[in-house]
């Protein structure tokens, strides 16, 4: 399965709505339950906890003695996503994962999602072909089932909505109310590189404009760029806190900003916490990119979002379980409430309170 990252594809001068008449099948000569076959067709189911997919009034699953999670996820075009720069494969990829990650912040797995779409009639058969080539193959990657959803019309552009829903042992479940006085505030992964990456598109994106004939700039930027349009949930995790033996108190994906994350954290733990701003760490891709567009790397990674990273707490004696992990980075403790939220900068050690600055769909 080939799940190679096409930079030089992203912007193009059309997008798949705008194809030539000849090459693209109208959504009324299928009509919605036709367009439901043709997208649904082909579906394998692969866990045993789904009984009926895809096909009747509703999915039937079976849990048996699991906890059931379920989460949504919303995207809309213009306001998530720019069909510009983001080819339809990577956005059904994308509105998968984004799901996804939410259940493995909950340390539990995922096994099925429903997939709703709300479609403008400018848009071809061919084109939603190529969108849910996308969310097949994360389906793939992260075996679980597509088991039902919806369609319908939109006037002002694509709208996608995806439902995930996995399953755990109570015991193994982790919720963000947990984290206590002097547990560890750990990460995964390097943050910063998803919001490089879009500036970086909406850069070119904009050279575009004033030039559709000039070559987009993306040499050397594979990974901020995968990292914006085809990230990936973390399904490693939950897997290695088994192997490690260790059981986090507190757990939230990094979807809006790590300065959002820590502070939800901290907000329904009732606790503060002192985040160490010299132990991030960032891509060589996003400080190079960082430099370009002489933004502060550090603002990527507490505003930026879109790392899909998880922030979770340990107490402290599990320090030496992660001490030496190439994936697992230590960046501060927990406090007592009434001593804040902290970033303590590089150098000068000064304890500066954070801020949730990050995504905001309904910031003015």
């Amino acid at each position: 399965m080939n799940t190679t990252f096409d930079a030089q594809n992203s912007i193009r001068a059309e997008t798949l709505m705008s194809e030539p008449t000849s090459s693209k099948t109208e959504l009324s000569e299928l009509g919605e339950f036709g367009l439901i076959r043709r997208l649904t067709e082909n579906i394998v189911l692969k866990n045993e906890s789904t009984l009926k997919g895809v096909g009747d009034d509703c999915a039937v699953l079976s849990f048996k003695d699991k906890k059931v999670v379920v989460t949504t996820d919303l995207l809309t075009e213009g306001v998530h996503f720019n069909l510009m720069y983001v080819p339809l494969r990577h956005l059904g990829y994308k509105a998968v994962t984004v799901n996804l990650s939410d259940v493995y912040a909950m340390n539990a797995i995922p096994k099925q999602i429903t997939v709703s779409i709300a479609v403008s009639s400018k848009m071809s058969v061919e084109a939603l072909d190529e969108l849910y080539s996308g969310i097949y193959l994360a389906c793939d990657r992260y075996g679980v089932d597509l088991v039902g959803g919806d369609t319908t019309t939109s006037l002002t552009g694509l709208l996608i909505s995806v439902t995930a829903i996995g399953e755990a042992d109570q015991q193994d479940l982790v919720y963000r109310n947990g984290a206590k006085d002097t547990d560890l505030l750990c990460v995964t992964g390097d943050l910063g590189g998803a919001y490089m990456g879009l500036q970086l598109l909406e850069r070119e994106n904009e050279v575009f404009k004033v030039n559709p004939k000039m070559v987009p700039q993306f040499t050397g930027y594979d990974y901020i760029l995968e990292r914006q349009l085809k990230p990936e949930a973390r399904k490693d995790i939950p897997l290695l806190f088994k192997e490690l033996g260790i059981k986090p108190t507190s757990m939230i994906d990094i979807s809006d900003g790590l300065s959002s994350e820590i502070l939800h954290l901290c907000t329904q733990s009732e606790v503060g916490c002192r985040l160490y701003e010299d132990r991030l760490l960032y891509d060589n891709q996003t400080r190079k990119m960082a430099a370009e567009l002489n933004i502060n790397p550090l603002v990527a990674a507490l505003n930026g979002g879109e790392d899909y990273e998880l922030l979770f707490t340990l107490p402290v004696a599990d320090n030496d379980k992660i001490r030496n992990h190439p994936d697992i980075s230590v960046i501060g403790y927990i406090t007592p409430m009434n001593e804040g939220v902290n970033l303590i900068t590089a150098g000068v050690g000064q304890a500066i309170p954070l801020q949730a600055q990050g995504w905001n769909p309904l910031k003015e």
